[in-house]
């Protein structure tokens, strides 16, 4: 990882269409990564808005959609911003098939293109190293439910 990247990397047991409802339908986006809701509109420039009870509506803009293969999009980095240049990063889920399973990896990049200052955005980085743990966490066990 780079000071400008994050990546978490995974083996999931489960094939790689599963996953990618997993990870671009609103009703499982909902499940393992917001709390109180989410839509998608699937396509490139797409509107996708995801809810957490407690901390309000991440805004993102679908960058790239490439089934099975890349799910993309810029999120603000406040809540309830429309993301923009200076404030927004980039988030890319790749899969890949592995064995009977998908590698996923997972990877928000653009920290050093935000505004403010180094120590800003290494704190805005750091805790976004702790919060992909967790929801890649949360991901991982909540595919475990899901029906084939």
């Amino acid at each position: 990882m780079s000071a400008d990247e994050i990546s978490r990397e995974t083996h999931i047991a489960a094939p790689p269409q599963r996953v990618w409802d997993v990870v671009t339908q609103a009703e499982h986006v909902s499940r393992w990564f917001g709390d109180a809701g989410a839509e998608i509109d699937l396509r490139p420039s797409g509107l996708m808005l995801v809810r957490w009870a407690e901390h309000g509506t991440a805004v993102c803009r679908i960058e790239k959609v490439s089934p099975i293969d890349l799910f993309s999009f810029r999120w603000g980095r406040e809540v309830d911003a429309e993301p923009e240049p200076g404030n927004s990063t980039l988030v890319e889920f790749r899969l890949f098939p592995d064995g009977d399973g998908t590698r996923l990896v997972v990877t928000e990049s653009g920290f050093s293109t935000l505004d403010d200052t180094p120590e800003g955005r290494a704190r805005y980085r750091d805790g976004n190293v702790e919060g992909w743990a967790h929801e890649v966490g949360k991901l991982v066990a909540y595919i475990a439910t899901v029906d084939a």
